[in-house]
């Protein structure tokens, strides 16, 4: 009886093995530039979500032309995070053009084909759909900066684009630029309907701290200008501990954090009342101690409240997470929640809220 027990447990444990499954599912199937400049080369990024069950690797991703190059997340995406697949394309001739992308991984399927569009122009004529967001009358592509996976001695970078629409010269400034933060502009002035780049670059060696820090930087609108929350662009900088590449004795024995959920919706609580609250449950389903070492909020709006930092292997415990409407700044207000761990695969863990 023992032994045809032992028998079924090790048949339904390699059926769940078997039907274990990571999935690609991106943010858009086509990402459409609009207009671009000749000889300008831009960038899709394509924000990759493992829906599976088991951690998604993507192997390869392939162009469907030499004018195109791909970077994308090499590490294990593990079930509910988020990867990146950034596509940089330098346009050899004018007109309209659709390309394609391939996704290969461990994923069923295994190849996923993605999109990109636009018009390549010798001028461009209309930002609206390139630079949505306005600033006075200055146009630009993105409102907030976000460095998502630094680690200590890494210096990435991430540039943004500006358009003067105003009818007279303007010079690009970034006021309040902390001292871990260098800007570097293609052009020192921008006549109208001239575009420029801006590219930042974060030196990770001078932040203080592992884990989040978050500040706010101001797009000048024109000479003179002040700062008020008109121009004001936030940054967001996620700071990781250093990873050793681990020998597999080493992977086999590492902490595992598993957590119940990292998708919280709050709009229906805080339709009702100013104040809710959802638990999470996290397990270390590793074999040695799992460690939290950073719980942080990227908002005044979240509160959270953890029973333990540290789990043995098997141990449980849970994390509260309070939300309050009134505290809510602005649509554009990111609630998130932080967390910094010693689990190899997952030294970081976004849990992210909905309201």
């Amino acid at each position: 009886m023992k032994r045809s027990l032992c028998t079924f447990l090790i048949l339904f444990a390699l059926t769940l093995a078997a039907t274990a499954q990571s999935r690609v599912t991106s943010n858009k199937n086509n990402h459409n530039f609009g207009q671009i400049q000749w000889k300008q080369p831009v960038t899709a990024d394509y924000i990759i979500t493992n829906t599976g069950d088991k951690p998604l690797i993507i192997s390869n991703v392939t162009t469907s032309c030499a004018c195109s190059d791909a970077q994308w997340t090499t590490t294990p995406i593990p079930p509910g995070e988020k990867g990146k697949v950034s596509v940089s394309f330098d346009a050899e001739a004018l007109g309209r053009f659709e390309k394609s992308i391939g996704i290969y991984s461990n994923a069923d399927p295994a190849l996923v084909y993605l999109k990109f569009s636009g018009e390549v122009v010798q001028k461009i004529t209309d930002f609206s759909r390139t630079h949505t967001h306005t600033i006075g009358d200055i146009r630009i592509d993105t409102t907030y900066f976000d460095f998502p996976d630094s680690h200590i001695g890494d210096k990435p970078t991430l540039t943004f684009s500006v358009v003067n629409q105003s009818d007279r010269p303007y010079e690009p400034v970034l006021m309040h630029l902390p001292g871990y933060i260098t800007m570097e502009r293609s052009a020192n002035v921008l006549q109208k309907g001239e575009r420029g780049n801006i590219k930042l670059t974060l030196d990770t060696e001078k932040l203080n701290e592992l884990g989040l820090t978050q500040t706010s930087v101001y797009l000048s609108r024109f000479t003179g200008d002040k700062v008020s929350s008109d121009n004001e662009l936030p940054v967001s900088i996620i700071l990781l501990p250093e990873t050793d590449a681990l020998s597999s004795a080493q992977r086999f024995s590492a902490p595992v954090i598993s957590l119940s959920t990292t998708q919280l919706d709050f709009a229906s609580q805080l339709a009702k009342k100013n104040s809710a609250s959802q638990t999470i449950r996290i397990t270390n389903t590793g074999k040695s101690p799992l460690i939290i070492g950073k719980l942080q909020v990227f908002s005044s709006a979240v509160s959270v409240n953890l029973k333990k930092a540290t789990l043995r292997p098997g141990e449980s415990t849970t994390l509260k997470v309070t939300v309050r409407k009134k505290d809510i700044q602005n649509n554009r207000q990111r609630l998130k929640v932080l967390m910094i761990t010693n689990d190899p695969n997952q030294p970081k863990v976004i849990i992210d809220i909905k309201r």
